[in-house]
This record gives C-alpha cells, sequence and structure tokens, in this order.
C-alpha cells in the first residue's frame, strides 16, 4: 500500500513514519509512505504557499497552486491514488470503517491544511474525502494526517504481526474493547480479576464480552444503538447485552421506594 502525505512541516510527518507501526510496515515492504513539502512544489524564490483570504478576515489560507503540482507529482511519480483526503473541522468524522476501507484501497494522498485552512479549491478540485478526528481544532492538519495514517496502516493484511489484535480492537466490534492486564497479579493491593487467573478459556471469553458490553453500556451507549450485532459473537453479545440491562433495571430503585428515601 501507498500513503502519500503533504505538508508544510515534512520533518514532523517524517518523525512520525520513523518510529512505530508505521516504520515497521515501510521496512517490511508492506507500506510505503512518502511525505512531500509543500514548499518544493512553489515557483517563487521565497517558496511562499499561503497568502490573505479574500473578503477580509484574520489569518492566512493555503494557496491552491502548490496543491495541484503537488498532487500532478505524486501521479507522475507514484500512481494514481484511489482516495485524495484533506483532514479538517468541515469533514465527516472519521471511523474504523473508513480506516479498513481506505486500508485495502492500494493507494491514498492526505493534504494537510495549516492557518485558516486550505483555499477550497483544492477540496473541490483534488480531494475525494474530508475527514474529522473530532469536534476540536488543531493548529494543523499534520496530527490528524498521522492519526488516519496510522489507523489505516495498521488495517493492511501484514503489519500487525498478530491479526487478533486488529480484529479485537474497539470498534473493529460494535462495542469497546475490554480491561487488559499483566503481570504481576496483584500490585499496589489492586488484583488481576481472578477469571483471567483461571486458566478457563471459556469463562474468560464470556468476562470479556461482558465487561466490554458493560465499558460500553456506560461509555458510549451510542455504539448499541444499531439493530443487532453481526459475527460470530453476535448473538452472545446480544443475549449478554439484555441481560446486564435486565439487571441494572431491577436494582433501581422504584417510584415509591425513592420518594420514601427522599
Amino acid at each position: 500500500m501507498r500513503v502519500d502525505i503533504v505538508t508544510i512541516f515534512p520533518e514532523m510527518v517524517r518523525g512520525f513514519a520513523r518510529e512505530g507501526i508505521v516504520a515497521r510496515a515501510h521496512e517490511r515492504g508492506v507500506v510505503d509512505l512518502a511525505v512531500h513539502d509543500l514548499r518544493d512544489f512553489t515557483t517563487d524564490r521565497h517558496r511562499v504557499v499561503d497568502d490573505s483570504p479574500f473578503g477580509g478576515g484574520p489569518g492566512m489560507v493555503l494557496k491552491p497552486e502548490p496543491f495541484f503540482r503537488a498532487m500532478a507529482h505524486i501521479r507522475a511519480t507514484r500512481g494514481e491514488p484511489s482516495a485524495v483526503i484533506v483532514p479538517g473541522p468541515q469533514g465527516r468524522r472519521f471511523t474504523h470503517d473508513a480506516a479498513v476501507a481506505w486500508s485495502r484501497a492500494g493507494h491514498i494522498v492526505l493534504l494537510c491544511g495549516r492557518y485558516e485552512g486550505i483555499d477550497e479549491r483544492v477540496v473541490e478540485g483534488l480531494a475525494t474525502d474530508e475527514v474529522s478526528i473530532g469536534d476540536y481544532v488543531l493548529s494543523g492538519g499534520e496530527l490528524a494526517a498521522m492519526v488516519v495514517a496510522d489507523a489505516v496502516v495498521r488495517q493492511v493484511p501484514g503489519v500487525v504481526g498478530d491479526a487478533r489484535s486488529v480484529s479485537e480492537d474497539s470498534f473493529a466490534r460494535p462495542w469497546l474493547d475490554y480491561p487488559h492486564y499483566t503481570r504481576p497479579a496483584e500490585w499496589d493491593g489492586r488484583r488481576v480479576p481472578d477469571v483471567l487467573l483461571s486458566g478457563h478459556h471459556a469463562q474468560v471469553a464470556r468476562w470479556r464480552l461482558r465487561t466490554a458490553l458493560e465499558r460500553t453500556l456506560d461509555r458510549r451507549p451510542d455504539l448499541l444503538e444499531g439493530p443487532g450485532f453481526p459475527g460470530e459473537d453476535g448473538a452472545d453479545a446480544e443475549r449478554t447485552l439484555n441481560e446486564i440491562r435486565a439487571e441494572r433495571q431491577g436494582s433501581r430503585p422504584g417510584r415509591q421506594e425513592r420518594k420514601q428515601e427522599s
């Protein structure tokens, strides 16, 4: 898979690419990640990439010409991308499903904005997608691009050594991950749940499913609002979730009990 990132801070992104899962994927030849300095695609001696916005207002806007030249260079030297992505607060929310889809695309390009943003003609003329990694503002698109790249790359077959680490991630299924523990079994008065030390694989699996669903119900109940759960463990998840809800409903004080308590 090929990943191209266009930015005015190439060293920031190259640092990310030299470490961790992306670096390992690159070393194995599974992922080919290239970083492009937007200033290399300017034509003036000062390498200017921004200008003041038409209509007035604060800040500067990244000019369209360097991005179009950068994309022409990428197409000529790296091939036609399947997706050209602009991270930004105006985009749709970035999700696990998008990461999986782009990991299968074969070639993606990420165009990083800065200042007040990118000239809209870049979005209209080059981008296939705009994505937001959350409802907050960053200083530029580099951090968001690195988030997207990391999430996409780890979905590429052969990148993560144990495929179960990917298939059992939060958001790989419609619930959050279960809690994880390692040695020592007891530390500072806190003990690992006994079921994880039992060696009983079926009981461990049930505990993990239940705690994952409880955690999701407490922290992200919106993830459980779908019509049902897909996959082999979908029926078990549905049954377990109904049990949790019934138990919680039964533990709530009735109207009369709450009145007496007050």
